[in-house]
């Protein structure tokens, strides 16, 4: 029995901060690894959502860092489910940053996370298929089994060096 599909917008996440002096490094920019914080919280309350179930952070892959976010700057993300498989789910994140003075906005980044739904049984579950409806959504759903074949190729480039490593 097929499950019912959910559409994008029953689960897309917006998620808005302030870059304060802690967030910064040495240039005051934001840190790399708070942005990955933020993206990996965004984009599993996206998860959650979408399947209404505990999930788990399978992969993250193509983080972008493209522009650095000041101190003193809104860091925002949006998030939303781009395709799901059976038991898991592709969500983009995008990240902006807002210069709150001047109000000019900048995309920062961007990244693709996989994460899997988990049954009280602690296995992973069934997930509704995601039903897109724009343009973007449409475009994200239909380059994503591309996206899911290279993850799948470098996990196994990934678990065969490991091998060759203890091999040794």
């Amino acid at each position: 029995m097929q499950m019912q599909g959910k559409r994008v917008s029953e689960s897309r996440t917006h998620m808005t901060d302030l870059v304060l002096p802690p967030d910064t490094n040495t240039y005051g920019t934001i840190f790399g690894g708070r942005v990955m914080a933020y993206v990996d919280k965004i984009a599993s309350i996206t998860a959650m959502r979408h399947c209404r179930m505990p999930v788990v952070t399978a992969s993250s892959d193509s983080f972008e860092f493209l522009a650095p976010i000041r101190v003193g700057e809104a860091i925002m993300l949006e998030a939303f489910i781009t395709w799901t498989h059976h038991t898991s789910m592709e969500v983009y994140c995008r990240i902006e940053s807002e210069d709150l003075l001047t109000g000019v906005r900048r995309l920062t980044g961007a990244s693709y996370l996989t994460f899997v739904a988990v049954s009280p049984d602690g296995k992973p579950a069934l997930v509704p298929p995601i039903i897109p409806e724009s343009e973007v959504e449409q475009w994200h759903f239909n380059t994503a089994p591309l996206r899911r074949e290279m993850r799948l190729k470098h996990r196994d480039e990934r678990m065969e060096a490991e091998q060759m490593m203890t091999d040794k």
